[in-house]
């Protein structure tokens, strides 16, 4: 997946979160790309966004099916 492929993001948070989602979503074929303002910003030369936030991303015609996942992980996490 490249990022001008038509994609949505879905789900913004820790890193351990968005990568536990992350295994789930493709679990269920469903292609994903995490992004991190913070680290795209280190790596190019300048700060940007906070270290701890990521965001997860799913190609446009995923998003339904990625919805009724996400709903089911955020029902499992504790507030």
């Amino acid at each position: 997946m490249k990022e001008d492929d038509g994609i949505v993001g879905i789900y913004t948070g820790d890193e351990i979160s968005v990568i536990h989602l992350k295994g789930e979503l493709e679990s269920a074929d469903i292609q994903c790309l995490i992004r991190s303002d913070y680290e795209s910003g280190l790596s190019a030369g300048f700060m940007g966004g906070t270290p701890t936030t990521y965001e997860l991303f799913v190609l446009e015609t995923d998003v339904e099916a990625a919805q009724i996942i996400l709903q089911e992980f955020l029902n499992q996490t504790p507030d």
